[in-house]
């Protein structure tokens, strides 16, 4: 499963029992929504690029090989504010990873309703 979103594209490596694996593309100079997740936590890879991380109100800066962990229930954004391209595996954990499992808080392309693309 892939998906096209304005700010970049993701798409479903694996998914088992309790886990999902997704490789996420963010555009130069875009960033993802505001947000959190009633049921699953993140863990992100930067594989490529830089990615800063605001969780919870901090900002992280993520290089190439760093990784970040999200905890469930917490506010998280990802934001590439480079000129590259930004590549990131994320590992979803948790009871319930479904798409719709998302609560928008603030959102630069006015996608406000939970599971709205």
């Amino acid at each position: 499963m892939s998906e096209e979103r304005p700010w970049g594209s993701w798409h479903v490596v694996e998914v088992g029992d309790g886990y999902k694996v997704k490789r996420i593309v963010v555009k130069p100079h875009a960033r993802l929504s505001y947000q959190t997740h009633e049921h699953r936590s993140e863990h992100w890879v930067v594989v490529t690029g830089t990615a800063t991380c605001t969780i919870e109100g901090e900002t992280v800066v993520v290089r190439a090989g760093g990784s970040v962990d999200v905890g469930v229930q917490h506010a998280h954004r990802i934001a590439n504010v480079h000129d590259d391209e930004l590549v990131i595996i994320e590992v979803q954990r948790g009871p319930y990873l479904g798409e719709d499992d998302i609560v928008r808080l603030q959102d630069d392309y006015g996608r406000n309703e939970a599971g709205a693309r």
